[in-house]
């Protein structure tokens, strides 16, 4: 199923607005979830062993929503990691574009938003039958910001081609998002493609998605591009057309209302995935992300239950105890969670990015200013260059 989008080169007004009311990201009290303990240790199941039980996982609080009919679906705190609630966090499915993501964790600090290229023939020659496109054009330069708009807006499996190319290869990109997702902990994932199309063996979860959400929402360029709402894109010969981002909480469309408080992330669909999607909203200096995986309905499903379960986490979901974990890099400080590591470990330490000894890029732009300066092109632009250098860190298919 297509979600009609279009794309720009500038961040339009209204995701500065999205990431401005986005930017006071803080833990809960002492006396909240946020301090609650987690169960008491990993017994060789990544986050916790209540996340490879079957049925659903809740503890503390009741109300959760009666009609969630997707296979697999995952509700987590962002700044503690800590898991509200799941159901069938590990079983491994096929992501659809939410493995975009992942691509977009492992590739896009290696080039700088400026720089530019031409694309060539053979950039595009390996597009899979059927995949969503952005519309690139062979012969056209872009600018990185603008192929990156294209994979997260449009879901363009073209611009993850190129842009694929551009770091060594589609092989090289896909050994390097595999190594990315064992680094992360994410080991319900398997890299086939770097565009989350359907080939044989490519898997992801529901608990490997949002822990890989997680992650990348702490780069502020991964923010800015999961929250655009549309942008302008080259045509060649100095033509431009609007594409729109295809998150329909984000944007609103199809029947539905944007979800208030959606700071991204990313949704797919293919024929074996079904629709997918992976939500982050802030509410009340609390985010929560949610990931929801092959709804047995419509393709409005996905974001109908996405949103149900971000309700429930912001209101009756507060008292919830953590029935696990999203577990932190390897390479930034986490522990090996076969190694009987307590959960909870990294959150009791303090907010994302403390176990690495820097500071909380949300935090950052907590402190940089606020709503109006980030209005600013210019002194959000200045922002941006900072936090990423904290951080350095039809039908179609999609």
């Amino acid at each position: 199923m297509l979600d009609s989008s279009r794309s720009p080169h500038h961040l339009s007004r209204r995701s500065l607005l999205t990431l401005a009311t986005a930017a006071p990201l803080t833990a809960m009290t002492a006396t909240g979830p946020a301090a609650a303990a987690p169960p008491a240790r990993v017994a060789g199941v990544i986050g916790g062993e209540r996340l490879a039980r079957a049925g659903v996982q809740v503890s503390g609080a009741t109300g959760l929503p009666g009609r969630l009919t997707a296979r697999a679906w995952l509700l987590a705190d962002w700044e503690t990691g800590h898991v509200l609630a799941a159901h069938r966090a590990h079983q491994p499915l096929a992501p659809a574009s939410t493995l975009k993501m992942l691509f977009a964790d492992t590739v896009l600090r290696k080039f700088h938003r400026t720089e530019r290229h031409t694309v060539t023939d053979a950039e595009l020659a390996d597009i899979p039958m059927g995949s969503s496109l952005v519309g690139i054009q062979a012969g056209t330069t872009y600018t990185v910001e603008q192929l990156w708009q294209g994979v997260f807006l449009r879901s363009g499996n073209d611009a993850v081609h190129v842009l694929a190319h551009m770091n060594g290869g589609v092989a090289k990109t896909v050994a390097e998002m595999q190594a990315r997702a064992e680094d992360l902990q994410a080991l319900d994932t398997h890299v086939v493609s770097p565009d989350g199309f359907d080939h044989p063996g490519q898997l992801s979860s529901a608990y490997d998605l949002t822990l890989i959400a997680r992650h990348g929402l702490r780069n502020a360029d991964f923010r800015g591009y999961c929250g655009t709402h549309d942008a302008d894109f080259p045509a060649g010969r100095n033509k431009s057309f609007q594409i729109q981002n295809t998150d329909r909480l984000l944007t609103g469309a199809w029947g539905l209302r944007g979800y208030k408080g959606l700071i991204g992330v990313k949704n797919g669909y293919t024929s074996d995935a079904g629709n997918t999607f992976t939500g982050a909203a802030v509410r009340g200096g609390r985010t929560l992300l949610a990931t929801v995986l092959n709804p047995s309905t419509g393709s409005n499903a996905v974001y109908e239950e996405t949103a149900a379960l971000l309700d429930w986490g912001f209101g009756q979901g507060r008292s919830a105890q953590p029935v696990g974990t999203l577990v932190e890099p390897l390479s930034e400080g986490g522990a090996k969670a076969d190694a009987g590591t307590p959960l909870g470990k990294q959150a009791a330490a303090g907010p994302p990015g403390a176990a690495a000894g820097r500071p909380s890029t949300w935090r950052l732009l907590e402190g940089a200013g606020g709503t109006v300066a980030l209005l600013t092109g210019g002194m959000w632009a200045l922002r941006r260059r900072r936090a990423a250098a904290a951080d350095s860190g039809g039908r179609h298919r999609r």
